[in-house]
């Protein structure tokens, strides 16, 4: 155990981390592409509901609508992309959730 000379355990806070033999070492870099919006590269203006094939791309596993962040979708066309998807779950062409 790691104890100071009164007696005392150091708080984990205050234990050395070997944080000047990080620095000594260069970690590799990498490169994150950049995503960009596939209905925009596209030029898709508007996205059916009725093109499940499609929209079951934007669908998690679970059922579950994937975020921006993931997919890469610029804002509009993510906004239209959950209408569709909505629409297309409310007359059943989408499952709501996926059974366990």
């Amino acid at each position: 155990m790691a104890e100071q000379k009164g007696g005392r355990p150091i708080a984990a806070s205050q234990r050395p981390t070997g944080g000047d033999k990080a620095a000594a070492v260069t970690k590799k870099q990498y490169f994150r592409r950049k995503k960009v919006c596939r209905f925009c590269v596209e030029k898709i203006d508007d996205i059916n509901y009725k093109d499940v094939k499609m929209l079951q791309s934007f669908v998690a596993e679970r059922g579950k609508i994937v975020p921006r962040r993931i997919s890469g979708v610029c804002a509009p066309h993510q906004r239209r992309l959950t209408d569709a998807i909505l629409k297309a779950r409310n007359i059943a062409l989408l499952p709501f959730a996926q059974a366990l």
